[in-house]
């Protein structure tokens, strides 16, 4: 159910998601989706941790073998790919907080940051550094790419240049360092 639900956030959008339309396309009535989910916030919720999941399965795949710029410009690569191919399940990540340490968004949040620290382990980034570090990625690859999927980007220029140009201004600053 939670795959389906997913599915359809990505088609519609995690704000338009509600369970009567994914009973709809599950081909069952609203009230047999309770058996599988405890409501439209669990079902959020679960997306939310099924995204997550997938998001550090692809950055996590993409950097295997690589360091430095090589291993940050495959987790740039990877996470943006994933964001634009998956744009509702996604959105249904942000500004959800998980509700404790048993909460599979916990897990899942930080299997997708461990990926990333492994691409900051190229780097000389100070262990007092390593969350600036972190949050200075998320903001970069996360800005971009929701922006390009929402449309942002309408100018000439090449987008996948931009990207690149993104990874390469990272790639100085964390040498930088």
């Amino acid at each position: 159910m939670v795959a389906a639900g997913a599915a359809l956030a990505d088609e519609v959008g995690i704000a338009r998601l509600t369970m009567g339309l994914l009973a709809e396309r599950v081909g069952v009535r609203t009230p047999s989706l309770y058996k599988h989910v405890a409501g439209q916030d669990d079902l959020n919720r679960r997306i939310a941790a099924l995204a997550l999941n997938e998001a550090a399965d692809a950055v996590g795949s993409a950097v295997q073998g690589y360091a430095g710029r090589d291993a940050l410009g495959a987790s740039a690569r990877a996470f943006r790919a994933f964001v634009l191919e998956h744009p509702g399940r996604y959105a249904a990540t942000i500004g959800v907080e998980p509700t404790g340490p048993d909460d599979p968004m916990a897990a899942a949040g930080q299997r997708l940051l461990g990926a990333f620290t492994a691409v900051l382990r190229g780097y000389e980034v100070a262990e007092s550094d390593v969350n600036h570090a972190l949050r200075l990625l998320r903001s970069l690859c996360h800005g971009f790419a929701t922006l390009q999927s929402a449309g942002g980007f309408q100018w000439s220029t090449d987008v996948d240049e931009s990207f690149e140009w993104l990874i390469r201004f990272a790639d100085r600053g964390l040498r930088a360092m």
